[in-house]
C-alpha cells in the first residue's frame, strides 16, 4: 500500500467572527492506491493562520508520496528532522505534523477496521467525564457575549441544564463594553477589574452550588503578577484549575505562580512536542497539561506527551477548539490515557454550521462522553462538505 495523494481542504471560515476572531478550519486527506484514506486536522482554525497553514501542508505533502502509510514513526521522523524548519520548529510545523499523522493514524484504523484506541493500546476509560468550555460566550447554538453577572447566571444554568457538573469559564475576557480582549490585564488590575471577575464569578458558583466544578480560563492574557492578584481573589470560589494564566514558552513565571496560589495550574494548547512540554512536566511547574491533538504533534507524539507526564502525577485533559473532527480524534486518545482528567466540549462543538460538517454528531449525555467504536477516529466529512470545501490535490 503506499500513498499516492493529499488532499488539503479548507472548509468553510470567515475572517472575523462577531468577536473579531478569523475561523478557518483545514482538513488533510491522505489517500492511498487501495482506495483507502485518512483525514486529520490542522489544529489552527481559530486565529490568523489560515494561509500558513494551508502552504506548509502543501509542502509537507508532496513529501508523503510513494510512502507506505503504516510506518506513522517513520513519516513522523522524516518530517521533523529532514524538512530543516522540523527540527525546533514552531507551532505551525507541528500543527500540519499532527494533521498528517492523525490522518495516517485514522487510515490504519479504516483499513484494520479497529477504532484508533485499539492501536494505541485499549481502552483505559469507558466514559470521559466533559464540561462546558467558554461559558462567558453563552451556551448553545449561537454564541453570545456575557457581560453582566446576569448574563453568567443564565450561561451557567443553560450548561447545568445541559447535563454538565463542570463548566470553564474566562471572567475578564469580556471589558464591561462587551468587547473581547481589550482590558489592559498585564502588570496590576485595577479595582474594577478584579470587582467585575469576582462578580461573574459569583454568580456561577451561585447557580451552580457546591457541587459544580469551574474552569478559570485566561487566555495567556495576564502576567504573573496579574494572575497572582486574580487567583488570590478566585481562590474563595473553589476553582478546579486556573488555564493559561500567563505566557506560554515561560515555565519559570508558571512554576512561581504555582508556588503562590493555592488553585491547580493547567496550560498546553500552544505549546507542542515533548520539547516543548518537557520543563513544565520535569520542573512540575503545572498540574495539568493541555495539548492539542492537532497541533502537539499527533498521536504518535502526544502519546509520549502523556506518557512523560504520567509519572509526575500530572493529569491531561486534551485542548478543542477545531471541527468534530478534532474531537472524534480526541476521544479516542483519551480512551487510552491513564492519567487523563477530564474533556473539553467547546461551545463551537454546539453551532449547526460546524456540526453539518461532519457525519457524525458526537455530544455528550449527562456530561460524560462515551467512545466511539467506529473504524479510525470514527469521523468524516459529509459529502456537502468535501464538496464546499476549497482543495489543493497534490500526487
Amino acid at each position: 500500500m503506499k500513498i499516492v495523494s493529499v488532499e488539503i481542504l479548507q472548509l468553510a471560515g470567515n475572517d472575523g467572527d462577531k468577536y473579531g476572531i478569523p475561523w478557518n478550519p483545514t482538513i488533510v486527506r491522505i489517500n492511498t492506491d487501495e482506495g483507502s484514506y485518512g483525514i486529520g486536522e490542522i489544529g489552527l482554525p481559530m486565529g490568523n493562520a489560515a494561509h500558513g497553514q494551508v502552504g506548509l501542508a502543501r509542502d509537507y505533502a508532496a513529501l508523503l508520496i510513494g510512502q507506505d502509510p503504516f510506518r506513522t514513526e517513520a513519516i513522523w521522523e522524516m518530517l521533523y528532522r529532514r524538512t530543516f524548519w522540523g527540527m525546533a520548529g514552531g507551532i505551525l510545523v507541528y500543527a500540519v505534523i499532527s494533521a498528517i499523522d492523525n490522518a495516517l493514524w485514522d487510515l490504519k484504523g479504516k483499513v484494520l477496521g479497529v477504532p484508533v484506541y485499539q492501536l494505541l493500546g485499549g481502552k483505559t476509560n469507558d466514559r470521559l467525564r466533559t464540561y462546558a468550555s467558554q461559558i462567558q460566550f453563552d451556551w448553545g447554538a449561537e454564541p453570545g457575549v456575557m457581560v453582566t453577572p446576569d448574563d453568567y447566571c443564565r450561561a451557567t444554568e443553560k450548561a447545568i441544564n445541559n447535563g454538565f457538573d463542570c463548566v470553564k469559564v474566562n471572567p475578564i475576557g469580556f471589558d464591561l463594553d462587551g468587547r473581547w480582549m481589550t482590558w489592559n490585564t498585564h502588570g496590576v488590575l485595577t479595582a474594577e477589574q478584579v470587582r467585575t471577575a469576582s462578580e461573574r464569578m459569583a454568580s456561577v458558583r451561585k447557580v451552580g452550588g457546591e457541587d459544580l466544578d469551574i474552569i478559570v480560563e485566561l487566555h495567556c492574557h495576564t502576567d504573573s503578577k496579574a494572575a497572582v492578584q486574580l487567583a488570590r481573589e478566585m481562590e474563595q470560589y473553589r476553582v478546579l484549575y486556573f488555564e493559561e494564566a500567563t505566557a506560554p514558552m515561560n515555565w519559570k513565571a508558571m512554576k512561581d505562580l504555582r508556588n503562590r496560589i493555592s488553585i491547580p495550574i493547567a496550560t498546553g494548547e500552544r505549546l507542542y512536542g515533548r520539547f516543548g512540554f518537557r520543563p513544565y512536566i520535569e520542573n512540575q511547574a503545572v498540574d495539568l497539561i493541555q495539548p492539542d491533538l492537532g497541533n502537539a504533534g499527533g498521536f504518535t507524539e502526544v502519546s509520549k506527551i502523556c506518557a512523560m507526564a504520567a509519572p509526575y502525577d500530572v493529569g491531561v485533559q486534551l485542548h478543542l477548539i477545531g471541527s468534530p473532527i478534532s474531537t472524534a480524534a480526541a476521544l479516542q486518545m483519551e480512551a487510552v490515557l491513564p492519567n487523563f482528567v477530564i474533556h473539553e466540549h467547546n461551545n463551537t462543538s454546539l453551532i449547526p454550521a460546524n456540526i453539518d460538517m461532519c457525519v457524525n454528531n458526537y455530544q455528550p449525555k449527562d456530561g460524560y462522553f462515551t467512545i466511539p467504536d467506529e473504524p479510525g477516529i470514527g469521523q468524516d466529512l459529509t459529502p456537502a462538505a468535501y464538496e464546499a470545501a476549497a482543495k489543493i490535490i497534490v500526487k
